[in-house]
């Protein structure tokens, strides 16, 4: 029952993800950015001039669904960084609406768990919209392809957000490999799911 249940919240991932109405599509051309990273330094695609591409994801600190996944986006870094993904985190909640969120806790937050990966304030909340971003976490995995980002997989980090060890579908870490072996991507698109970002009504 249990195996049942996990492969029909699998389904479901990936049906939904499929009418999901998200700015960027799969084979999309995605914008770079530049935003300020814990360190106060700006951060930009085009900065890591060895990468083959990116692990995009928004991200933030208050949210349930985003601490569970820290350990297993820290993972991703670590396991793909030296491959040519890296990880790049975005924070794209307003920090009036959400304290939590704002830079300083940032900053603590990223100390605390050990990050990896830049972890990125998206000051004036501009990036978030032009990739269509609706959770946190909402992953956007891209792929350099000359001078061009292009969407390659869009949605969840893996199919259950409770429990890291009772995982049974890696959406990311699947599309990441697929890419590294210039195979197709068998799932390319899920629904995120996380908490809303949070915007000034």
């Amino acid at each position: 029952m249990k195996k049942h249940l996990k492969f029909l919240f699998s389904a479901c991932l990936i049906l939904i993800g499929l009418v999901v109405n998200a700015q960027y599509k799969v084979g999309d051309v995605a914008t770079d950015f530049s935003l300020n990273n814990i360190d106060s330094k700006y951060v930009s695609l085009k900065d890591y001039k060895n990468a083959k591409g990116y692990i995009v994801i928004f991200t933030c600190n208050h949210c349930p669904y985003a601490k569970a996944y820290e350990e297993r986006i820290i993972a991703l870094d670590k396991k793909y960084k030296d491959l040519g993904y890296p990880v790049i985190a975005i924070n794209p909640n307003d920090p009036d609406v959400q304290p939590q969120d704002g830079f300083t806790e940032m900053q603590v937050r990223a100390k605390e768990k050990g990050f990896t990966f830049p972890y990125l304030l998206d000051e004036g909340q501009k990036i978030y919209p032009q990739y269509g971003a609706t959770k946190t976490p909402h992953v956007f995995l891209l792929q350099k392809e000359k001078d061009k980002n292009i969407v390659k997989y869009i949605g969840a980090i893996d199919n259950n957000y409770e429990d890291a060890n009772d995982v049974s579908e890696r959406y990311v870490e699947d599309a990441v490999d697929a890419l590294l072996a210039n195979k197709p991507i068998k799932v390319t698109s899920t629904v995120a799911i996380g908490c809303t970002i949070k915007v000034k009504k």
